[in-house]
């Protein structure tokens, strides 16, 4: 990367500048010539050669067009890669990966910050869902994706992402290991899909979860006050709760149960 390169704060750019991490990052991954791997944001290509080293076929989505002949560059010796320059959260990738024929698919990313939780949401929608995500996000962010009920950092982020994987933080990383240095520090984060989930309403069940956690603060009773209270005090007794406990009480299986008796 050239020195004289100017990073784009609107793009969330820090690039990872430590060999080490890097490795760390990607061996958590597992990857293998089996493996589909999608990366977003790859940048200067930090994790990208160990990636591509490692995967059957790469994508790279990377939105800064100024970096399209750098990563080709970077990454000429590899013929198993594409680097799409696109915003990731604009266009279709289960076209693009259903061109591919692999046994496992993977995300591996350092993910742009201000858009972390839209990156997420969207890879959730996707038909073909990752097998597995090992993604570097703010700390903060990190502890509301693996967040458990009770807890002050629990929102609907958490119990959207419960259904689909189970959710670790691996470890954190200083602020110092970026260029340029962001102004919080960092951790990384393993996703692993779960196997034989409820089939419900997807879209009904994120709703439902929204409605819920609408107004944190405030309890059951106030955020489903539009809805059939009576329906679901009955499935929060079951369960042990009541419409005066708080969104942030429930675990996955009561949310799951009321989008399946939703009315």
């Amino acid at each position: 990367m050239q020195d004289n390169f100017k990073f784009k704060k609107a793009l969330g750019q820090n690039f990872i500048n430590d060999p080490k991490l890097i490795d760390k990052i990607v061996d958590s991954a597992l990857i293998d010539k089996d493996t589909l791997v999608v990366e977003i944001g790859p940048g200067a290509g930090a994790l990208s050669v160990r990636i591509v080293s490692k995967a059957g076929f790469t994508l790279l989505y990377e939105v800064d067009e100024r970096l399209e002949l750098y990563l080709l560059k970077l990454l000429k010796d590899y013929d198993n890669k594409k680097v799409i320059i696109s915003d990731f959260l604009g266009v279709d990738v289960d076209k693009e990966i259903s061109k591919y024929d692999y046994d496992k698919f993977y995300v591996v990313a350092n993910l742009p910050y201000y858009i972390t939780t839209a990156i997420i949401t969207k890879i959730l929608d996707m038909k073909r869902k990752p097998d597995k995500l090992v993604v570097m996000v703010q700390k903060e962010v990190a502890d509301r994706l693996e967040a458990k009920p009770g807890s002050r950092d629990y929102g609907a982020i958490s119990v959207y992402l419960s259904y689909f994987y189970d959710v670790k933080k691996l470890f954190d990383v200083d602020r110092n290991y970026f260029t340029p240095v962001p102004k919080v520090d960092s951790a990384v984060v393993l996703m692993e899909r779960k196997n034989n989930i409820d089939e419900i309403d997807q879209k009904l069940f994120l709703e439902v979860i929204r409605i819920a956690f609408q107004f944190k603060r405030k309890n059951l009773r106030n955020n489903f006050k539009k809805f059939d209270l009576n329906m679901i005090a009955q499935i929060l007794d079951k369960y042990g709760y009541s419409l005066n406990d708080r969104a942030e009480d429930l675990p996955l299986d009561v949310f799951v149960e009321l989008t399946k008796n939703w009315k």
